[in-house]
């Protein structure tokens, strides 16, 4: 023996396995055994054997051991390891598990056959040292040894074994272990559960769903015979009219008690059980008042069916030691004497008389509830008593009872209904003495437990032991709260009925409920052997890929699994079945894992490798047309989807899918595609797409596929001309750009505004350098599209001319004079869908500079793009207006040159495309960024003087067609379909839609728009199109975009003494750097214009507006973003003043005040004061000479919640905090220091008017409608609890309006 803490002895080999390293296993079942999979966790010595760990895991799911197996789970998929022994003796560590780490395991099926449970015999030892407890469930870990814990959630399979004490428990709905509780001692009382049974129900007369008595009488015959270890109490809080929302009310047992005896009292009326809940519960007692000068006593009989006993007498600090305390202190007289004095009627004056009660009948069943909740006047809140109060087994009520009584009253005590926790909630359980055979059990919910007499003493409340002054502090919150009690009569003492007596409707019911069970016993070993894996199938006729469930026996063949998914998919009719089959398939990836020739009668339990909860993988029904021939899929193959590339017509076809080896090197696999789609693979060029934009050439004919980075499942393009392209180097060859462009083209719905100009194009088109620069009409051919025969290019060009020449003139003479010129070598669809404006930026200096600039990389601090108004601060770097694209792409000057060879397009509906220059590879690994100091990066030519491509340039793509939208889009309004690259910043997207739109980018606002219609302006125009994807919707809405440093600012009116007080005027734009008084003398005209709103500048101030609520006054000369923070969705409150404005320095604070009269119950409208300084007393000097009230009579009260604080006049003079002991406002409990703060005063000699009830029930009426219209009432009180009601007609809402 070694020394241990506190000078103890530790056995030497305790203390050396505490210097041994542990090993944490985390084991996850993955098997369908269970309904519910368990996890599992054990820290184990590292020397344990891994024969042990199989048993200890058996142990802790109840499998038998050697019928399952474990595998590692380690991030690694389980059917791809080998399991590991379960007889070998190696240790842990030498088995590869590491100490210090989690370790995860995976318990599977062993031979594709599940694990076997063990019997309930077997694990009868285990569940009575689970079992055996008291008290709350258990946290996690709270259970078992200190080297291990399991999780204890209840799975539902946790109750299909009966618990070994023989009893059920029951299933806690939610909330309702009061009602378990309850439950449990009723069925446990002999002489309610016979009675009970005796009762006949007669389904002709009622519904047996709304039938109390008879749900009762089901769930005791489920308790008395079920097998499971709980069942559900559904069907009874159903019968008592309970809807779910009632399960998730905690309410009180003795409060439950007398409501179901009231329900069950209506119910029998008229049968035999009438009068059976008084007989068995029903006291009697005397209310005396006796005169002490005449000796007369009033009086009369009370009945009662429970006795509360005060733990603690009212302003005492002792609590009552025992039940027999209490009881004496239930009967113990009081005087009346003094102001209390008795009115005697034989003295015909008030006497001093003594006031109690006698009880006169003690009932069969004696219920004490112990009032252990109670209401604490200083806190003002209910409390819990956990004060000690010990209660006998034995009770002897013969010295409380007025008369004599030759019986015997002693009662012993039977059920001890304990609640644990506070007044706020908690949790009921119930210990019960079974007289069958003298036993204690815990019945707390789904367990059942046997427990001692030392568990029952464990309930009397108090600490555990003495803790001196601090004792209260460390009382246990779980004590007993209502007790039960039996008179030990011989005579009257009954046993429960045995199975051979009951009734024979009792019998019929006790076999239809075992009948039910079987049947849910055969339905759970259907669904133990059933496999359940999702199923998919592309549709023949709907083309789309359809995703189900499928459900199988695991005995069921291939052959009739494949009819079952055929059924499921609903392919009748489309596709006669013998041309389907399942395949293994892997949706994730898109993969076709193998499939299952010559297996068609194999069971689906050993093709899916036994029943689990979960699959790695899926099935597909593939189809194949009646003519066709389908194709094997072996274990090793990859899938390949393969798109060719044509670089002539720059298009990409749709996939075709072929099937190689990843040993295959890429020569053999170009002439496996070769094959498939006729193409020489001399010429051959391979890409394959890694991830996203990764494109990789496949290059080295000798390489396998493995090695180049195939997998399951891969994308390659693939490309086979004649043309040089295949020379240039991979990253500046036209196949690069064309999947470059390829891969990050998303399609845009973009919705135009209501008679958008934008029918005409206002574009021009460069001509080749080399090419025909005066051929007009073939340009017009080439633009021509639906409206392209309505006006002449002359009269397109003289419109678009004169529309822009006064905008662009002056951009014009500011830009860049350059020649525009295109090269020879200009594929087509850079011509024929209108490419950008470009110009030779060879020739400049600052062009150079500016390609330099130009990145497509997204910025590392990348935010969203949907705005809130003011975000345009972001590095904006030029206005919407003054832009450099705009001149170049819209000079006036150019649109009118004809011999410089531009061509306009016919109609802005047509297609649309632009190029323009990105990142060169050199530059991939820099921080990058779209936009420039002039946002240009849409308008820099392509090539050079020479003809020549610049290898640092690629692709920008941009093209438009008309769109018919669905029906219901409005009139007037036009649909683009635009397909564009998502890399082009939002400046240049916008400058694209010019044309279509009719105006300059500057003056037209984009709007996303998401699933729910909700629409967000986006004006990030240095951000690119990288959040939007395919199919998203956008608006367009005329009207200023904002420049750099603007704000858009929301203004409402502030009406202080109107039914609404807020109102919204107008969107208005504020800037950075304006003053307060700059921002009025702009709002000044749109006001008048529209709002119909005049107002002078002195006349109306801003003032801050957070929800409802006005705060802080702006003063003429504050700047704003310098003193006042203007922020995104700003809004302000404008006020119109009754005269000069009276805030003239921010250290004054300006409070709105409204007078309560309590004579008369009303509130007086707004005034405002301003204050000097922040001090009470001069708050109320302002009062006193507003309202001429005496200052020592003023009294005031901050308004709760929000503006204007309304509230019931009911309320006010009571609710509020009247009268604050504070010196300052911006202390507690005021905390006034911004303007606008609600506050309430009156005249303290001022009386309440008294109402009548009748008054005060109307008042209440009307007052109740009018805050509910205004909806500002706020209420601060607790959450109202529901009161506990059983309706007899099975239905909740027949009694709302008694809520």
């Amino acid at each position: 023996m070694v020394p241990g803490e506190e000078n103890q002895l530790v056995p030497k080999e305790i203390e050396n396995a505490a210097e041994e390293p542990r090993v944490l296993c985390i084991i996850q079942d993955t098997t369908n055994s269970k309904t519910v999979n368990e996890r599992i966790t054990l820290n184990l010595p590292a020397s344990t054997p891994l024969r042990k760990l199989f048993e200890d895991v058996a142990n802790k799911v109840g499998y038998v051991n050697g019928t399952f197996d474990l595998v590692w789970g380690n991030g690694i998929n389980a059917t791809d390891m080998p399991p590991l022994d379960h007889t070998s003796e190696k240790s842990l560590l030498d088995t590869n598990f590491e100490s210090g780490k989690k370790n995860f395991l995976h318990l599977t099926d062993k031979d594709g056959e599940q694990p076997q449970i063990v019997s309930e015999d077997a694990n009868a030892a285990d569940d009575s040292v689970q079992d055996r407890f008291i008290g709350p469930l258990p946290r996690e870990g709270s259970v078992g040894s200190t080297n291990d814990y399991v999780n204890q959630s209840y799975s539902y399979s946790s109750i299909l074994n009966k618990s070994e004490t023989g009893y059920v428990g029951l299933v806690n709905q939610a909330m309702t272990c009061y009602l378990n509780s309850l439950l449990q001692t009723l069925f446990m009382t002999p002489e309610f559960r016979n009675a009970l049974y005796k009762w006949e129900f007669e389904e002709s007369e009622e519904d047996p769903v709304t039938s109390i008595p008879y749900q009762l009488q089901r769930l005791f015959v489920l308790l008395q015979t079920s097998k499971k270890r709980a069942i559900e109490t559904t069907d009874v809080t159903r019968s008592f009219g309970w809807d779910s929302s009632e399960a998730w009310q905690q309410h009180d047992v003795q409060e439950l008690c007398r409501v179901m005896f009231d329900a069950l009292e209506q119910k029998w009326k008229q049968t035999e059980q009438a009068d059976l809940i008084n007989e068995l519960y029903q006291g009697k007692l005397k209310d005396y008042v006796r005169c002490l000068e005449c000796g007369y006593e009033g009086w009369r009989i009370d009945t009662y069916l429970d006795i509360p006993l005060v733990i603690r007498p009212y302003g005492a600090s002792q609590a009552f030691a025992s039940v027999e305390e209490a009881l004496q202190a239930f009967i113990q007289p009081e005087i009346l004497d003094g102001p209390n004095q008795y009115f005697c009627e034989q003295c015909k004056k008030k006497c001093d008389a003594r006031k109690g009660l006698r009880f006169l009948h003690f009932p069969y069943l004696l219920t004490l509830q112990l009032k252990r909740f109670d209401f604490d006047y200083t806190t003002m809140h209910r409390i819990k008593l956990n004060d000690r109060m010990t209660f006998p087994e034995e009770l002897d009520m013969s010295t409380f009872i007025d008369v004599e009584d030759e019986n015997s009253l002693v009662y012993e005590l039977f059920s001890v209904m304990v609640h644990s926790g506070s007044a706020a909630g908690g949790h009921y359980y119930a210990c019960i003495k079974s007289f069958s055979d003298e036993q204690w059990y815990s019945f707390n919910d789904q367990h059942v437990s046997r427990i001692t007499q030392e568990d029952i003493k464990k309930t009397h409340g108090g600490s555990s032991g003495s803790r001196g002054y601090y004792s209260s502090a460390f009382a246990s919150s779980t004590n007993a709260y209502m007790l039960i009690y039996r008179l030990k009569d011989p005579s009257r003492n009954a046993k429960f009925l045995e199975v051979k007596d009951y009734p024979e409707h009792i019998k019929n019911l006790v076999r239809k409920e075992k009948e039910l069970e079987e049947q849910e016993k055969k339905q759970r070993e259907i669904e133990r052997n059933t496999c359940k894996i999702k199923l998919f199938c592309m549709h023949p006729v709907k083309q789309v890929m359809m995703e189900n469930k499928l459900e199988v026996h695991k005995d069921k063949t291939l052959k009739e699994a494949v009819e079952i998914a055929y059924k499921v998919m609903d392919l009748e009719g489309a596709i006669p079945l013998d041309c389907c089959r399942l395949v293994k398939y892997d949706e994730f990836h898109d993969y076709l894992e193998r499939s299952y020739e010559g297996e068609e009668d194999t069971p689906m339990g050993l093709l899916l490798g036994g029943v689990k909860s979960t699959y790695m993988f899926d099935l597909l029904l593939e189809i194949k047309k009646p003519d066709q021939v389908f194709q094997s899929y072996k274990p090793g193959e990859v899938m390949v989807k393969v798109h060719v590339v044509d670089i002539k017509t720059e298009s990409v076809a749709p996939p075709f899918s072929v099937r190689a080896y990843l040993n295959q090197t890429v020569a053999e696999f170009k002439q496996l595609i070769s094959k498939t789609i006729q193409l020489p693979a001399e010429t051959m060029r391979i890409v394959l797409e890694r991830c996203y934009n990764d494109l990789r050439l496949l290059n080295v004919p000798s390489k396998t596929l493995k090695a180049e980075g195939f997998f399951r499942s891969n994308k390659v393009f693939v490309e086979s001309s004649e043309s040089l392209d295949h020379q240039m180097a991979f990253t500046d060859s036209h196949l690069w750009k064309l999947l470059d462009r390829h891969a990050n083209t998303i399609r845009l719905f973009v919705l135009l505004p209501e008679q958008s100009p934008g029918s005409h194009s206002k574009r021009t088109v460069y001509q080749k350098a080399g090419g025909d620069s005066g051929n007009v009409d073939d340009a017009c051919e080439r633009v021509k599209g639906p409206l392209g025969s309505l006006k002449s290019v002359e009269a397109i060009l003289e419109e678009s001319t004169e529309k822009l020449k006064s905008l662009s003139l002056q951009q014009h003479q500011d830009g860049d004079n350059g020649d525009s010129s295109k090269s020879t070598e200009t594929s087509d669809f850079e011509n024929i869908e209108s490419p950008l404006n470009e110009r030779d930026s060879s020739g400049s200096v600052d062009n150079r500079e500016l390609e330099q600039q130009i990145h497509t990389s997204y910025p590392e601090n990348f935010q969203s793009e949907e705005r809130s108004d003011s975000d345009v601060n972001n590095d904006r770097s030029t206005s919407s207006v003054d832009s450099d694209i705009l001149s170049s792409s819209h000079s006036s000057d150019t649109l009118c040159n004809a011999d410089s060879a531009p061509v306009p397009l016919a109609n802005g509906l047509d297609s649309h495309s632009i190029t323009s220059s990105r990142r060169s590879k050199a530059n991939e690994g820099k921080k990058e960024t779209w936009d420039t100091a002039e946002e240009d990066s849409g308008t820099d030519s392509e090539y050079d003087e020479s003809g020549k491509s610049r290898g640092e340039t690629q692709y920008i793509y941009f093209k438009a067609e008309s769109y018919a939208a669905d029906e219901g889009s409005g009139e007037g309004h036009k649909w683009l379909m635009v397909h564009v690259d998502k890399r082009i910043t939002l400046a240049t997207f916008k400058q694209q839609l010019e044309p279509f739109v009719g105006a300059l980018s500057s003056h037209f606002k984009v709007f996303r728009v998401y699933a729910s219609n909700q629409e967000f302006e986006s004006i990030r125009l240095n951000e690119t199109l990288s959040s939007f994807s395919d199919d998203n919707k956008i608006t367009i809405r005329l009207g200023r975009a904002l420049k750099k440093g603007e704000y858009r600012v929301k203004v409402y009116q502030l009406l202080v003494n109107e039914h609404e007080p807020c109102r919204f005027l107008l969107d208005a734009v504020f800037a950075k750097g304006m003053t307060v008084r700059q921002s009025k003398e702009e709002l000044i005209p749109q006001l008048r214009e529209q709002c119909g709103l005049e107002v002078s500048i002195d006349r109306f101030r801003l003032r801050k507006k957070t929800w409802k609520n006005p705060g802080t006054v702006f003063l003429d000369y504050h700047v704003y973003e310098e003193d006042i923070n203007i922020s995104s969705n700003w809004e302000v409150f404008l006020e119109v003043l009754d005269g000069v404005e009276r805030m003239k320095s921010m250290s004054q604070l300006a409070v709105l005040a409204r007078r309560w009269r309590p004579t008369e119950l009303i509130l007086d409208p707004f005034q405002e004061i301003v204050l000097e300084s922040s001090s009470v007393e001069e708050l109320r000097e302002k009062l006193c000479e507003i309202s001429g009230i005496p200052l020592e009579d003023v009294e005031f009260a901050k308004g709760r919640g929000t503006f204007p604080c309304d509230m019931s006049v009911l309320e006010i003079h009571q609710d509020l905090d009247w009268n604050p002991k504070v010196s300052t406002l911006n202390v507690w409990p005021l905390y006034i220091c911004d303007d606008g703060a609600v506050i309430f005063y009156r005249d303290k000699t001022e009386e309440l008017l008294e109402l009548t009830d009748e008054q005060r029930n109307e008042l209440m009426k009307k007052e109740s409608s009018r805050l509910q219209k205004t909806g500002h009432r706020v209420t601060y009180s607790p959450r109202k609890e529901k009161a506990l009601k059983i309706y007899l007609d099975g239905s909740s809402n027949k009694d709302l309006t008694q809520d």
